[in-house]
């Protein structure tokens, strides 16, 4: 018995040695398999449980180095930021066709026409004509092609002073809002390329759905997602025609009499309480219908038919028709007013407008567009509706956690902190956002408080005061702002959690990803990522794919207008 006691005591004291060991090892980098590494959550381990989540968290935190800053700074100077502020240079939205005629026409255009094969009828069709020889007053005409977000266009004309000489947006809403704007707006054409926009839906789910809900329509879809046997997904209406005309239908479905009322305001926010967050590009859709998170999602019908992947869903046209009306403007000069009648000539030729068909548009001419019954100065009221009520009501808390390691010094930082100081003015006030910065150490620049002119002016301060050094903790940092909104949470516990890193390399300092992925999962924190001047973003997809997240790619010219966009869709 004495031999059976000694052996017992042994092997516990053993035991408790090499759990010892696997947790000292584990602070450092992905560590061994067990509880927070490599081997647990998303890596096909044992998902760990929420409050498991925040024992892991604190416990790695032991090994953090982190600061607070005392006094935080105040910046009381700041001028009032306008939209101009909040705009990168035109020039970060790409030349995808360069005219060289001695009259040279610049038009505004999509994705879905000036992208890259078969998006890319536009430029094929500008290529074609700047080849042809067209001449007005006896001089070449010739076409150059930007390639813009039809919502861009419209945020560039009414706020930042941008002029092309055409705009080809891909519905006449947009030309409409120009038009509420006080642009002096000339059309040319109400349709170069026939297209309908609307929604997919799963087959296997969609016979189940028409079974118990008859035709798949807006009002149908939104029954169903209220009910939960859908879970539909729409893009960005600041920036997205498709989302803004969906936005449109579905306020018309909530009050077909005046989709601006208080009702149809209500009827949304219900909505939104229950729905996915807003997709900030359509590419996030169609990552999140891969991952099986979403079964319902917007879609134009000519990338429907051009992406392989999405033939598992059934296409149901809605909203009105994304005909790619075709604009001039009361500015541009009579000459050039000729060469684009020219051109808009040559968009509609028998030879352009087969090369359409063949690249995806022209294919449901029977489609009746469904009118929400609005004019420019109402689209433009239906975003505001959407921006009031797109979170459900419901505050968030947010912690900006930006990288302030020696490679950052220079353009980079710099353009972290004008992008990040002017884009805040897209964050409500309802809202509770915080700082963090990291390099060797995480340092707490700001704690997280309502975003009020009190705050928004500290984080301003803050922001502006960052200073480049050291190496690259990114994940110590994670787990630093993720303490923050837990411990901000206790007092508002309705709220949403967000963290959003900003960072232009790969950790070199800390925890590595494999050892934070467990954490993040089981805390369910999205984390948005924006990756500077990366060739390889790879490990900060990973991060933001953990809790579906958007990743962006951005340079130190056009991150400013990503961020924009963010914010605009998710604070």
């Amino acid at each position: 018995m004495k031999k059976d006691s000694w052996t017992g005591r042994c092997a516990a004291l053993v035991m408790t040695l090499v759990l010892a060991l696997c947790m000292l090892s584990g602070c450092g980098g992905s560590g061994p398999a067990g509880i927070g590494s490599s081997e647990s959550g998303k890596s096909g381990g044992r998902k760990l449980s929420y409050e498991d989540a925040q024992t892991e968290l604190d416990a790695l935190l032991t090994r953090v180095h982190q600061y607070e800053v005392e006094s935080p700074e105040m910046d009381i100077y700041s001028d009032e930021v306008t939209v101009a502020d909040t705009l990168a240079d035109i020039d970060t939205f790409p030349i995808t066709v360069q005219g060289s005629g001695e009259i040279d026409l610049e038009i505004a255009a999509p994705s879905e026409f000036t992208g890259s094969q078969p998006d890319d009828w536009l430029n094929v069709v500008a290529q074609r004509f700047n080849q042809s020889g067209a001449e007005v007053d006896g001089k070449r005409v010739s076409v150059t092609v930007r390639k813009m977000a039809s919502g861009e266009v419209v945020t560039y004309m009414t706020g930042g002073g941008y002029k092309p000489d055409l705009y080809i947006p891909s519905s006449y809403a947009l030309g409409e809002m120009l038009r509420a704007g006080g642009i002096g707006v000339v059309e040319l054409a109400d349709r170069v390329a026939g297209n309908t926009a609307g929604m997919l839906i799963k087959k296997d789910v969609y016979d189940t759905f028409t079974e118990k809900y008859g035709d798949a329509t807006v009002g149908s879809v939104l029954e169903a997602t209220l009910a939960g046997d859908l879970t539909f997904a729409y893009t960005n209406p600041y920036t997205s025609a498709t989302g803004l005309n969906i936005l449109t239908t579905m306020l018309h479905s909530f009050d077909a009499a005046d989709p601006l009322s208080d009702r149809a305001s209500e009827k949304l926010l219900e909505y939104q309480k229950q729905s996915p967050p807003v997709a900030y590009t359509t590419g996030v859709l169609r990552n999140q219908a891969a991952k099986g998170i979403i079964n319902a999602m917007v879609m134009e019908e000519q990338a429907y038919i051009n992406q392989p992947e999405l033939k598992s869903y059934v296409y149901i046209p809605a909203g009105i028709r994304h005909d790619h009306p075709v604009y001039t403007f009361d500015y541009v000069s009579k000459q050039k007013q000729e060469a684009a009648k020219l051109f808009t000539q040559f968009c509609l030729s028998e030879d352009s407008q087969k090369l359409a068909t063949d690249k995806g548009f022209n294919r449901r001419d029977e489609y009746e567009s469904e009118d929400p019954g609005l004019d420019g100065a109402g689209y433009l009221a239906a975003q505001r509706v959407w921006k009031q009520n797109k979170n459900g009501g419901k505050p968030i808390i947010a912690v900006f956690v930006a990288d302030t390691s020696g490679s950052m010094e220079g353009s980079p930082l710099r353009s972290l902190k004008e992008s990040l100081v002017s884009s805040s003015s897209y964050i409500s006030e309802d809202n509770y956002v915080g700082l963090v910065s990291y390099s060797d150490d995480v340092t707490v620049n700001l704690p997280i408080d309502r975003f009020d002119a009190k705050q928004r002016a500290y984080f301003s301060g803050e922001v502006k005061a960052l200073t480049a050094r050291g190496s690259t903790a990114t994940y110590d940092a994670v787990l630093v702002a993720s303490r923050m909104i837990l411990d901000k949470k206790q007092e508002v516990p309705d709220a949403k959690m967000m963290l959003f890193v900003l960072s232009d390399g790969e950790q070199n300092e800390g925890y590595d990803l494999a050892r934070i992925t467990p954490v993040v999962e089981g805390l369910g924190i999205p984390v948005y990522t924006i990756g500077y001047n990366l060739s390889d973003t790879s490990e900060l997809e990973e991060l933001s794919g953990i809790n579906e997240a958007a990743n962006i790619k951005a340079n130190t010219d056009d991150v400013v207008n990503h961020l924009r966009n963010l914010f605009s869709v998710e604070m």
